[in-house]
């Protein structure tokens, strides 16, 4: 990534994560003792808003929470990170978003989630002339695809109309015979630079072991056919897939500590879209998103674990190219 500083907008929910370690998770009826508890920002829409600003980006976020205590306190806790948030909306009939979240020894977690405000981020909003400049003046615009299509819809078209370069995180279904089931997602989905699709959802459905690859492959080949520039594919401790219409490159992956990973996504999509705004190539910004990636793994908390951009740096000279 280079020493400029890029202007990165990202459009994603925004909840309040009150999680809490316990050896293992409670059946039901059952009481767990547990420890570490934390109640912070989080969602996509904050946590990769944070990673953009650690990586020296002049960062946006948004999106819309509920005029309560909880909405504020997200506000206050983005600013201290330097995160811009004239743009997150308030609703005062809507409860700002929440996620309750456990985190057993082995780092695997299970979450309730209350999407709240979330739901009432509308087209209007984010295709207003002031949203519009924002995202026209932007060098990066980030987006999660857990809010209203109209909204999403309205981004990818402005960041079109502006040329303004994309990062779409979004769900892709996988039907019983393992093929893609994207019938229900918006035609401008396939108009975006870079997806960086969420399989967890079709994670049972995706073969583990020697064979994931070869079907992960096969997934993004599938996706770039149907009209997608550039699909980038996480891989854990297996490293990263870069899949377009000039083939397959495998960014090799590192030792992943184990523990708690819900700030990998973030690091990975707020470093991705920082480098992607530097202006970086695709390969570079997808080996700098990775070891932001590793570097959060293993780190319990949330934005505070979030690495910067010297820590990416140092990490960088330890991967493999």
């Amino acid at each position: 990534m280079t020493g400029k500083m890029p202007k990165i907008v990202v459009v994603g929910p925004v909840y309040v994560d009150m999680a809490i370690r316990c050896h293992s998770f409670p059946i039901p009826g059952q009481v767990a003792e547990g420890s570490g508890f934390t109640c912070i920002a989080a969602g996509p829409g904050p946590n990769r808003a944070i990673e953009a600003a650690l990586c020296g980006c002049e960062s946006y976020l948004l999106g819309k929470v509920g005029s309560d205590p909880l909405g504020e306190m997200i506000c206050e806790n983005l600013r201290r990170y330097k995160v811009n948030t004239d743009f997150v909306y308030r609703v005062s009939a809507m409860s700002t978003g929440a996620m309750v979240t456990m985190i057993n020894a082995q780092g695997q977690n299970c979450s309730c989630l209350s999407q709240g405000a979330n739901r009432a981020l509308s087209g209007d909003e984010v295709g207003c002339a002031l949203a519009e400049q924002l995202i026209g003046s932007s060098n990066a615009c980030l987006i999660h695809d857990n809010l209203p299509s109209d909204a999403l819809v309205t981004v990818i078209r402005t960041a079109i109309l502006h040329k303004t370069p994309m990062v779409l995180e979004a769900q892709v279904p996988i039907n019983e015979s393992g093929r893609l089931d994207i019938l229900s997602w918006p035609m401008e989905f396939f108009d975006v630079g870079v997806l960086v699709p969420d399989l967890r959802a079709s994670a049972a459905r995706v073969e583990a072991g020697a064979g994931m690859i070869t079907q992960l492959k096969f997934i993004g080949t599938e996706l770039v056919a149907k009209g997608v520039t550039n699909v980038v594919m996480r891989l854990g401790s297996r490293g990263c897939l870069i899949v377009n219409r000039d083939g397959t490159r495998h960014i090799p992956g590192v030792g992943i500590e184990s523990g708690d990973r819900r700030t990998c996504s973030d690091a990975f999509a707020g470093a991705l879209a920082a480098s992607v705004g530097a202006g970086d190539d695709l390969w570079k910004a997808v080996r700098f998103a990775y070891a932001a990636e590793v570097l959060s793994a293993g780190r319990y908390g949330g934005p505070d674990v979030l690495p910067n951009k010297e820590e990416i740096i140092e990490q960088l000279q330890k991967q493999p190219d």
